[in-house]
């Protein structure tokens, strides 16, 4: 679907652009017919004209929702590919872990620290990124952040004592995960609202894909040669991000508050790459105090707080089978480090099947919603979609505990084990949607909570998962799983039925039902 604007885009730069209060439209509902509005006839809309322009565009060809289709595409490619490369890299230190026991005289729980380390680490990142990016801007944060990556990368290859992997481990985690966490605020920057659940849903491929192509590529890497070329091609992968950063990205940050004609100009983007002209609008415009702590105010909000409960409670079994599968395979199937290298497609295929499914699934409800909605799409509609991911996610954790406590065919696990991840995949996009909607005017803080609840759900899962299955069986405790994420699941119920009302409560509005 093009979003390019109509010829109203390309009137005069002093053209006065009607606004549209996307706060007030968060509340009332984002209507994005060309019928709902009076003065329509002065509103941007997309190439088609089937929707109106949220938010409207100004005249400036220094708004990057005015850039090129194709310089936005290559940006949103850019951001998937860095946001893919930390859980890579988490992936491949769990099948480094067995290697670097044996050659450093170490048990594997002491090894896991590492592991466990990085992960809890990942979760921190998002949150400081989405602060200093508030104030220094988009490009400068992400492209220092990714530099920082590469050299903790490196150190992690180059390792030559358990307590110095660890330490790059953790350094690693505290700063890889730039895109992950403020991913949403490179959508928000660059597409409209009726453009968020594809482009969340394209941003999010390569964040659930990568915890498993670490893993298979990092098994073929350690069955042909030595468990440090897993962290050397994590290391060129990096530096390929890297690369991509300095020739391509660009600043997408646009101040809408400010109008055209008083915004500071654009001039050179290796100026904006390092800052410098993101810094001296700041220093005018923004008290460093109040943008940095926006991070923390945005989990006050109640539904970031229960969207982030809801998946802390759903991503964390996705990581408990990815991280145990393994054994299992190894322990009942006698599966080689090659036989694990094939098996890992399952999360390849899974992954890709929910992208897929979500592609068009998340646009044809929002398109039904709005035709039976008087063109109007509320927040909380975005979550309707989560209730087959919920049921995908609950089928998968039951019969892979079966199967594996049963020793069932292997193939079963792989049928399984990539249905919960297509279940993921599709829950991924609904609730980043969803708070993408509810707070436009904060959309890297709901990325980087989103974020936390991913990251350290899967820390919480690699805690406990073993002990527990080793206590009452996989079949109990892949049941007891699939238990919380049902309930769970009532959350979204919750949400669908006060959540509204909550936000029109936080915010200080009249609590008046649609």
């Amino acid at each position: 679907m093009s979003s390019t604007p109509t010829e109203s885009a390309e009137k005069p730069y002093e053209q006065v652009v009607v606004a549209i209060d996307e706060k007030q439209t968060a509340i009332e509902g984002y209507h994005v017919g060309v019928d709902n509005y009076d003065d329509s006839s002065n509103l941007k809309k997309s190439a088609d004209g089937r929707y109106v322009l949220i938010p409207q565009p100004s005249n400036s060809p220094d708004d990057p929702l005015n850039w090129s289709p194709a310089k936005k595409a290559v940006t949103l490619a850019i951001i998937g590919f860095i946001a893919f490369l930390p859980d890579y890299a988490a992936g491949t230190s769990i099948i480094t872990l067995i290697p670097q026991a044996i050659q450093w005289k170490a048990t594997q729980y002491e090894v896991q620290k590492a592991v466990v380390g990085n992960i809890f680490s990942l979760g921190i990142c998002g949150l400081a990124v989405v602060a200093l990016s508030n104030y220094f801007g988009r490009l400068p944060i992400i492209f220092l952040f990714q530099s920082l990556s590469l050299m903790t990368s490196a150190w992690s290859g180059a390792a030559t004592s358990l307590n110095s992997y660890i330490a790059a481990r953790i350094l690693n985690g505290l700063v890889s995960s730039a895109a992950q966490g403020g991913g949403l605020m490179w959508i928000k920057d660059l597409f409209f609202f009726h453009e968020h659940p594809r482009k969340i849903n394209y941003l999010e491929f390569p964040i659930i894909l990568s915890p498993y192509l670490g893993p298979l590529i990092t098994a073929f890497i350690t069955y042909k040669t030595t468990w440090p070329w897993g962290f050397w091609v994590c290391t060129i992968l990096f530096g390929i991000g890297w690369l991509l950063i300095f020739a391509f990205l660009d600043e997408p940050y646009y101040d809408r508050s400010i109008p055209a004609d008083q915004q500071l100009p654009r001039r050179s983007r290796w100026m904006r790459l390092i800052g410098a002209e993101q810094l001296k609008a700041a220093r005018s415009e923004k008290r460093p105090l109040s943008v940095m702590v926006q991070p923390i105010l945005a989990i006050t909000k109640i539904p970031v707080l229960l969207i982030v409960i809801y998946y802390f409670l759903n991503f964390a079994w996705v990581i408990s089978v990815n991280t145990t599968i393994s054994i299992w395979l190894v322990n009942f199937y006698h599966f080689n480090p090659k036989n694990l290298g094939f098996f890992y497609f399952f999360g390849v295929i899974g992954v890709t099947l929910g992208w897929f499914v979500g592609h068009f699934l998340h646009d044809a409800f929002g398109t039904l919603y709005a035709r039976r909605h008087n063109n109007t799409i509320l927040p909380e509609a975005r979550l309707t979609i989560s209730y087959l991911a919920t049921l995908i996610s609950m089928i998968s954790l039951i019969i892979l505990g079966l199967a594996v406590q049963n020793h069932w065919h292997y193939m079963v696990l792989a049928v399984f084990a990539a249905a919960q991840c297509c279940g993921i995949m599709i829950c991924t996009t609904a609730v980043n949607a969803y708070l993408l909607d509810c707070y436009p005017g904060q959309s890297g803080e709901v990325s980087a909570w989103v974020a936390v609840g991913r990251i350290w759900g899967g820390f919480m899962a690699t805690y406990i998962q073993l002990p527990w299955v080793g206590r009452i069986g996989p079949a109990k405790v892949l049941g007891a799983q699939a238990g919380i994420t049902a309930a769970a699941a009532l959350i979204i119920v919750f949400l669908q039925v006060y959540g509204r009302r909550i936000r029109m409560w936080q915010e200080g509005k009249s609590v008046v039902q649609k």
